[in-house]
């Protein structure tokens, strides 16, 4: 997979965290965080969802962006 993934987590990422997820863009829906990501690969995709997981981060989706 390459390209930008649409990463959907539950609650607002506290500020403190926001370090941990370097050069991903992070904005707010909701009461919801969203992580706006450039996929290298594959195992670029795992590495961030491993760091959300680490964090103890509620996963609700991931998702391809749509190409304007």
């Amino acid at each position: 997979m390459k390209g930008k993934a649409i990463i959907l987590i539950q609650d607002h990422l506290d500020e403190k965290w926001k370090s941990f997820f370097e050069g991903i863009e992070i904005s707010y829906t909701g009461n919801n965080t969203i992580l706006t990501v450039e996929i290298k690969d594959e195992a670029h995709l795992h590495g961030v969802l491993n760091q959300i997981r680490d964090l103890n981060l509620k996963l609700i989706s991931v998702n391809p962006a749509e190409e304007n």
